[in-house]
C-alpha cells in the first residue's frame, strides 16, 4: 500500500472536522471488533480499560509521546455502526467520530476529528492518515507503515486543503 494524505475537512453542527475513509473487505462485525477491541485495538492504535457501556473509558495512544491515560467519555455508541467519544485530558480537548456502512462484502470506515482550527489539520491529518493506514494493515495482517512516511511528508497537502466558507466566519 502506497501511503497518500486522504483527509478531507466536513462541517458537522458542532464544528470543522477533519473526516477520513477506509474501505474493508470485511463484513462491519470484524471491523468492528479491530476498531473497539481493547486487545485488537493495541496492534494499530492503543488500548483501554473500562467498559464503554459506562460511559466513559480511560485510552492510551501507545505510539504517541509520553502515552499518558485519558479520561474519554463516550457520547454515543451503537454497535457496530457508530460510535463519538470525547477526551478533555491536556491543553486540546479531541472529538472523534467513526461510522461504519456494510456492503456488498465491504465495509466503508468513515472516520471524524473536529478540529478547534483549520490550521490545526497540518498536524493532526498525517497523524491519522498513520493510525488509520495502521488499522487498514492490522486487519489485514500486513506489515505496520513507517511513522516516517506521513510527518512531515504530508503536513503541505493538509495546509493546502480548502477551508469550507461556513467555517471561517
Amino acid at each position: 500500500m502506497t501511503a497518500k494524505p486522504t483527509g478531507h475537512y466536513t462541517l458537522k453542527p458542532d464544528g470543522l472536522y477533519l473526516q477520513f475513509d477506509r474501505l474493508f473487505h470485511a463484513p462491519i462485525e470484524e471491523v468492528w471488533y479491530t476498531l473497539t477491541n481493547p486487545t485488537a485495538m493495541q496492534a494499530w492504535i492503543g488500548t483501554y480499560t473500562g467498559s464503554p457501556a459506562t460511559g466513559g473509558v480511560k485510552f492510551r495512544m501507545s505510539f504517541e509521546e509520553g502515552g499518558d491515560w485519558q479520561n474519554v467519555s463516550i457520547l454515543d455508541c451503537r454497535p457496530p455502526h457508530r460510535f463519538m467519544a470525547d477526551s478533555r485530558e491536556g491543553a486540546a480537548p479531541m472529538r472523534v467520530y467513526c461510522h461504519l456502512v456494510e456492503g456488498g462484502g465491504m465495509t466503508t470506515l468513515t472516520f471524524g476529528s473536529r478540529l478547534q482550527s483549520a490550521a490545526d489539520a497540518a498536524s493532526m491529518g498525517p497523524g491519522w492518515d498513520y493510525y488509520l493506514d495502521r488499522l487498514v494493515a492490522a486487519h489485514a495482517g500486513r506489515t505496520m507503515p513507517e511513522w516516517e512516511t506521513y510527518y512531515p511528508a504530508f503536513t503541505n497537502y493538509y495546509r493546502g486543503l480548502h477551508v469550507p466558507d461556513a467555517a471561517r466566519s
